[in-house]
């Protein structure tokens, strides 16, 4: 992580105003578990361009990971008004309601997802996300494992080692199993 940040503060030198760059560096500092830092670089992204693709979901998760909740769901939203059928920002969304408590609009996105799948492809990981948010562990793993031999590539399952929101499961041996079979283990 420490390398890709380093690379990231190096390409903003050289080109600070680069949405995607600010936008990425933030999501890194998500990832990092660093908090406030990727909600200052993302609130700075916005500034540029209030509407700048994922900038808004990942200001939420980051919201999220602080229990920020209202803020978290609130900055899903946007973004998923400027991508209404995008999956991987309603994934994104349905964790939000999940981790706030709000069972039964987690439940919904699940149902617009599936109502999507039958339309276009719909990464199993996205549902793997919401049943996190939602805690419920046995049926992250289901999907989780659906997302690995479905070989999901178009979501952030590549993050799944380091995404905060798999943080319960890290100490699951199922968990620990999966990351061996993609060849991400420590």
């Amino acid at each position: 992580m420490t390398e890709a940040a380093a690379e990231y503060k190096r390409a903003l030198e050289l080109d600070p105003l680069s949405l995607v760059i600010n936008r990425n560096l933030g999501w890194l500092s998500y990832l990092a578990k660093q908090n406030d830092q990727a909600i200052a670089q993302l609130q700075k992204t916005l500034e540029m361009d209030p509407n700048f693709v994922l900038t808004h979901v990942y200001l939420g998760q980051a919201y999220l990971q602080k229990s920020m909740y209202v803020e978290g769901i609130a900055e899903c939203e946007k973004e998923l008004v400027t991508s209404p059928n995008n999956t991987w920002v309603l994934a994104e969304l349905g964790y939000a309601y999940g981790v706030a408590g709000r069972r039964m609009e987690a439940q919904k996105v699940l149902g617009q997802l599936n109502e999507l799948s039958k339309e276009k492809y719909v990464s199993p990981f996205a549902a793997a996300q919401i049943y996190a948010g939602l805690g419920e562990k046995d049926k992250t793993f289901e999907w989780l494992e659906k997302a690995y031999e479905d070989r999901s590539i178009g979501s952030s399952f590549v993050n799944v080692k380091v995404d905060p929101i798999f943080d319960p499961l890290r100490s699951d041996p199922r968990f620990a199993d999966l990351l061996r079979r993609m060849n991400l283990q420590s």
